[in-house]
This record gives C-alpha cells, sequence and structure tokens, in this order.
C-alpha cells in the first residue's frame, strides 16, 4: 500500500503537532516574563538556612505576584519589584529600634527611607531582611506573608523591652 506524496505519515504530523505547541507554549511564556530583578547576595547568603528558606517563598506576597531574581537567598514580588527579600545578612545587634513580633517572627524596622521601610529579623541567625514600599503595600501583610518561609530559621533571641532589662549593678 502506497501513501500519496503529498500528505505527511501520522507519525509527521504529530511530530509538527508537537513541536507547533511547544514553540507557541515558549512564546506564551516569554511573553509574559518580566525582566529578572537584579539583587545583590547578602554575605551568608549560601548558609543552608537561606536555602531551606527560598523552596518555602510564596507565589504571591501582600498580593504582589513573585518575581524570578539573579542572587542567591533573594525573592521579590511586584511589577515593578516592591517587596525585596535577602537572607543571610549579619545578625541585629541590641538595639532602640522599634522592634516587632508577627506570625512569631521578631522583626526590627528601620523607617529611615520612609516610604520604603526595612523589616530586618531579630533573633535569627542568618538573618532576613525585607524592603518593602509602602506606597504600594502594607509591610505588615509582606512580612507576614513571609512568616512561615522565615521560620523555617530557628529563634535564638527575640525582641525585649526596657521593661525587660537587667539593671547594670
Amino acid at each position: 500500500m502506497s501513501q500519496h506524496p503529498a500528505l505527511p505519515s501520522r507519525p509527521l504530523r504529530v511530530r509538527l503537532a508537537g513541536a507547533t505547541l511547544a514553540a507557541v507554549g515558549a512564546v506564551i511564556a516569554l511573553a509574559g516574563c518580566s525582566p529578572i530583578v537584579n539583587m545583590q547576595a547578602a554575605p551568608e547568603a549560601s548558609d543552608t538556612a537561606c536555602a531551606d528558606l527560598v523552596v518555602l517563598l510564596p507565589d504571591t506576597v501582600a498580593d504582589q505576584p513573585a518575581r524570578e531574581t539573579d542572587a542567591q537567598g533573594t525573592g521579590a514580588w511586584g511589577d515593578p519589584a516592591t517587596v525585596l527579600l535577602r537572607c543571610g545578612v549579619p545578625p541585629l545587634g541590641p538595639t532602640t529600634d522599634r522592634c516587632v513580633s508577627v506570625d512569631g517572627i521578631d522583626w526590627v524596622i528601620d523607617e529611615s527611607q520612609a516610604p520604603k521601610y526595612l523589616f530586618t529579623t531579630y533573633g535569627r541567625t542568618p538573618a532576613v531582611e525585607v524592603l518593602v514600599d509602602n506606597d504600594v503595600v502594607s509591610g505588615t501583610s509582606a512580612i507576614s506573608d513571609l512568616s512561615r518561609a522565615v521560620g523555617v530559621i530557628p529563634a535564638d533571641g527575640g525582641c525585649t523591652s526596657v521593661e525587660d532589662a537587667t539593671p547594670a549593678e
């Protein structure tokens, strides 16, 4: 039984259909992509605790979609990026800056660049910092959405108040 020369065989049609679907899928995927967020890795970003944290980062933070970053131990959300996370920053020492506890994670808040707020974990090593553009998203919502991932780094201390301090003798 001979085949008509103008018609491709069934296997060829299947291969062509598969290749076409793959090409269309790639074009759709590329059309929806935002540029990679350029970030600088923190000094201790290679700590295994940061790797454990990164795999737990959520797909959305404060209703902002996740973005791809180009540095180890980082995460970004929003287009343009409105929430930036870096794991592996040096832990903070004692401070008089405001410290809050959100979902069991203690954070020191640097408000010096308001409305951009820098939240840094307190009492966790390595420390995690989250920069939030408060004109776009709520800082409390952002750090709350990140608490599950940040919680993989065990606490070895936490916020205290002046009332908790022991007077020097």
